[in-house]
């Protein structure tokens, strides 16, 4: 055959109404009826939606179970320090014991940098996390009710429990992470503010099971009520889809994977990281003194048994206000150093003041208690800060993957801790004879705490060295 003659499009004939369709305009309707019945499943908005607000909830109703034991070991340490060998077997020192609770809460942080970075390369295993959390937190507490030495607590409790609320704080702190951008300020001081909420009950419901039932049968109860505390909030908690992704019931493991893919570790080749990792660290190292010892310092001092839960509820519930203001601050979009140096003076100057000075007396120590909490118990609101900062200076950073060496930083200082407060206990007292505080077996611990919050505005005094030495 011969080449057929073109013949332009606009002459082609119009189909009448009359006539069967071809085959070609039925596979183009055909097509077009596809396009429209399936349309993209649009993302719901980060900081402003309800799914957000969902996840928020969950992640804070979350702390109680992961939070609550190392919230209330100060009693714990109080109880087993007072009975000694009628509860374990020789005896141990007061260092041993803090041990156990320094532990729990540094091996929970850090281990976060290595959670962080499985689960953001490799997010569909994060659905493993709530299970394996779970049974992880009740089994270790039932283990630890059969313990019978300081060794067996520090293993049951003081580590293997404390991964499973690392799990379990993992996958909440990631979903948190991917539904708020702006409002991370909000967010992460809500999250505190929840932890240290429960904090403010812990002590006294803890002093009047250990009271009634002892300590084997109130690890029993708290593995219970962290089955039924678990649990719900699991539901609410579910990963933000990508922007034109499917729906997450109908997404597969390979997308989930391409969701998180490749890890970057960018942020470590910026010295402002280091800077302000160096001050987290510096602070952690005195962080947990306070919470620690308190009961053993109003103890020490003869003051009604109940007085060391009142002040550790106090510290706690001071930080919750200074948990979530102090967030806020950082969404205000001022200086991350400078948030940093509102939450550390405000935390070391009572140190110095109030408990070194007036250590003596109930009331110097109530103000000293709701300062302390409201400053100090709000420095991890202020990494908040340092993301936003980071995030400034590279669009790129995965926050949450920050966020995770924040914690893991904080572990390092609560790892140390522990055997610095056994160590600060046995040394000689300060000679002074006005100053009750300092004269006493926790004087050396006062100094200790205060100069580790100072020293936790290490970027702030680091940047205003810097712009000092530009100067001369």
């Amino acid at each position: 055959m011969g080449p057929q003659p073109d013949i332009p499009l606009q002459d082609l004939p119009a189909s009448n109404p009359g006539q069967s369709p071809s085959r070609a305009e039925n596979d183009s309707r055909s097509t077009e009826y596809v396009e429209v019945a399936a349309p993209p499943t649009s993302t719901p908005p980060a900081d402003s939606s309800k799914a957000a607000y969902l996840v928020l909830a969950g992640c804070v109703l979350i702390q109680a179970p992961i939070w609550g034991y190392s919230l209330a070991f100060g009693i714990f340490q109080e109880y087993y320090t007072t009975r000694g060998a009628a509860v374990l077997s020789g005896g141990s020192s007061p260092g041993t014991i803090a041990s156990i609770g320094t532990s729990q809460t540094g091996v929970l942080y850090l281990m976060m940098p290595v959670t962080f970075t499985l689960f953001t390369k490799y997010p569909r295993l994060r659905r493993w996390c709530g299970p394996l959390g779970l049974l992880l937190t009740t089994g270790c507490l039932t283990a630890s009710s059969f313990a019978t030495t300081a060794g067996q607590l520090i293993a049951t409790q003081g580590v293997l429990h404390a991964i499973g609320c690392g799990l379990l704080f993992t996958r909440s702190s990631l979903c948190m992470d991917e539904w708020f951008s702006e409002r991370k300020g909000l967010a992460y001081g809500a999250m505190w503010s929840g932890k240290s909420g429960v904090g403010a009950g812990m002590p006294f419901l803890t002093s009047a099971l250990l009271n009634k039932y002892g300590a084997s049968s109130t690890l029993r109860i708290y593995a219970v009520a962290s089955t039924f505390l678990v649990i719900p909030p699991l539901f609410l908690m579910r990963e933000r889809p990508a922007p034109g992704a499917r729906s997450s019931a109908t997404s597969t493991s390979e997308e989930e994977d391409a969701r998180g893919g490749h890890v970057s570790f960018a942020f470590a080749r910026h010295p402002t990281f280091w800077i302000l990792q160096c001050g987290n660290v510096l602070q952690s190292l005195g962080y947990l003194m306070p919470s620690t010892y308190m009961a053993s310092y109003a103890n020490a001092l003869g003051f009604p048994s109940i007085t060391g839960p009142i002040f550790l509820a106090l510290i706690s519930l001071a930080s919750v206000p200074g948990s979530l203001l102090i967030g806020l601050l950082n969404d205000t979009g001022l200086a991350a150093t400078t948030v940093i140096l509102i939450s550390s003076l405000g935390s070391a100057l009572p140190v110095f003041l109030l408990w070194g000075l007036g250590g003596h007396q109930v009331a110097v120590l109530v103000i000293f208690t709701l300062l302390y909490g409201f400053f100090a118990g709000g420095f991890s609101s202020t990494w908040s800060g340092i993301l936003h900062e980071m995030k400034r200076r590279d669009s790129a950073m995965d926050t949450g993957l920050i966020f995770g060496m924040l914690l893991g930083g904080r572990g390092l200082g609560f790892v140390l801790s522990g055997p610095v407060g056994g160590a600060l206990l046995e040394t000689n007292r300060f000679k002074a004879e006005d100053f009750t505080g300092y004269a006493t077996q926790y004087g050396p611990m006062i100094v200790y705490t205060g100069l580790t919050a100072t020293l936790g505005a290490w970027g702030w005094f680091w940047t205003m060295g810097k712009r000092a030495m530009r100067a001369l």
